[in-house]
């Protein structure tokens, strides 16, 4: 059976008398790809169903036994004033005209009624109305509450407040049709997000992903929009591409950033048009599937710097998801290596591990540059060389992380480090015993892991400390296995 997304996801409510006129509206928006309509012929019964019902917009005769237009204008305006209106009238009189705007009326259309006007008025409702929605979306970001599902989001992995407000807009924006643009760097988890906007969209067809990334133009073409029998030497056969596999479903486009020029065209057409050419065919097919792209890039700074195209990156900016570095939510750090820990030691057949409660400042210290993807990879590595059934430090220190605990970002070549001074500047002593004393706050007394941070050996800092009495409550040796 045929999968069907309804387009657009709530329904377009069509009022009009005539029953002949309501039928034609319905055949025109359901042949331009609007297929999710109600039709009623009786006025009296709009309001009952739009205090049961959700719609997208109303489609709206002025002239009805009943209730007129008017009437029920002015109701739907005052009960429902997110909802977008559309005037059908007889007369392009400048005072009706007028009249229906100050009652409320989002646009106008005069009978006998244009194609191409009907549509125009028809996406511009819609258009608000997805503006609207990212108003609201946006509205509970910074307001918040939890997700209403919060197991849409089991698999990713945090209890950070940042991504609980980005799992709330992710909800507010899934049921629309809209492109989706998720950028952060690489390995924060964007094809997680992606997986999430489809759970979240209870749309029927499949998530279907595609790496644009190294694929040149007649590959990208091929891929995404498959070929035709004898499209070219060697094409003994039809073949699918992702699109029509994400009918009904998502399209999920990672690495949008490395598209070439010409491959950017053929995309905006996909997404401004719905419509498709696979290689070698010579009729046009039209798709439903909902667009999600990801990027590590910058592509507003790509897009003035003529490296991406403008209009499609503003196609792709209908909704953006940016998500955090795993720098900025350290706190998660538990909960994601516990995760990490238990994935590895069911992968490699072994025993429970506990984890060693020093190993947790010692990986705040590190900058992740790689960021959850490279996190994952540093436990795997550690539980296949650890011995024993307790994950220590010493298999972190020893491995990937050596060198990198001063990664930081305020350490870069072309800036200067992150810190402030008062209007007196310490001496050297001074700013060194501060250094020292904010390593030992760091590492938790662990003077292994202080030693590190600031680029000493273990001797010389255990011979700082005595030399200065420093004080810490919780000074431990650093004997870490």
């Amino acid at each position: 059976m045929k999968k069907t997304v309804h387009n657009p996801d709530l329904p377009i409510l069509l009022v009009d008398d005539d029953k002949d006129v309501s039928r034609v509206l319905s055949r025109t928006l359901r042949l331009n790809g609007f297929n999710n309509l109600l039709s009623l012929t009786d006025s009296r019964e709009v309001l009952p169903l739009l205090r049961q019902n959700d719609v997208a917009l109303v489609l709206l005769d002025i002239t009805m036994p009943h209730f007129s237009g008017d009437e029920l204008l002015e109701k739907i305006a005052g009960d429902f004033p997110h909802l977008p209106v559309i005037m059908a009238t007889a007369s392009d009189d400048i005072e009706v005209v007028v009249g229906c705007m100050k009652k409320g009326a989002f646009d106008f259309i005069t009978k006998p009624i244009r194609v191409s006007r009907l549509l125009f008025a028809v996406k511009c409702a819609l258009d608000l109305r997805e503006l609207r929605r990212e108003n609201e979306a946006l509205r509970l970001k910074e307001s918040g509450p939890r997700p209403k599902k919060p197991g849409l989001f089991a698999d990713i992995i945090t209890a950070d407040k940042q991504m609980q407000k980005i799992f709330n807009y992710i909800e507010a924006i899934a049921p629309g049709n809209q492109p989706v643009l998720i950028t952060g760097e690489t390995g924060v988890g964007k094809e997680l997000a992606a997986r999430a906007i489809h759970a979240a969209s209870g749309r029927k067809g499949d998530f279907v992903a595609l790496n644009a990334a190294g694929l040149d133009d007649d590959v990208f073409a091929d891929t995404l929009f498959g070929h035709v029998k004898g499209a070219f030497t060697g094409a003994g056969g039809r073949r699918d591409g992702q699109i029509k596999k994400a009918a009904a479903g998502t399209l999920f486009l990672d690495e949008i950033g490395d598209l070439s020029p010409k491959s950017q065209i053929k995309l905006l057409r996909l997404i401004q048009e719905k419509e498709y050419l696979p290689l070698g065919a010579d009729k046009i097919r039209k798709t439903d599937a909902r667009i999600i792209a990801a990027t590590n890039h910058d592509l507003s700074r790509m897009a003035a710097e003529n490296y991406f195209r403008k209009d499609l990156y503003y196609r792709l900016y209908a909704h953006q998801v940016e998500l955090p570095p795993l720098r900025n939510r350290l706190d998660d750090l538990p909960l994601l290596v516990e995760h990490f820990v238990g994935l590895a030691t069911a992968e490699f057949g072994r025993e429970k591990m506990s984890i060693r409660p020093e190993l947790h400042p010692l990986l705040k210290n590190y900058a992740f540059p790689g960021n959850i993807r490279e996190l994952k990879s540093l436990v795997f590595d550690a539980v296949s060389r650890q011995q024993g059934r307790i994950l220590g430090l010493k298999v972190f220190a020893d491995g990937a992380l050596t060198g990198g605990l001063r990664s930081s970002p305020l350490f870069t070549e072309n800036s200067r480090p992150g810190i402030t001074f008062g209007p007196q500047l310490p001496t050297v002593v001074e700013a060194r015993r501060c250094l020292i004393a904010e390593a030992l706050e760091r590492s938790k007394g662990n003077i292994s892991l202080a030693a590190k941070l600031v680029g000493l050996s273990r001797q010389s800092l255990s011979q700082y400390i005595r030399k200065h009495n420093l004080k810490f409550s919780s000074l431990k040796s650093g004997n870490d296995s």
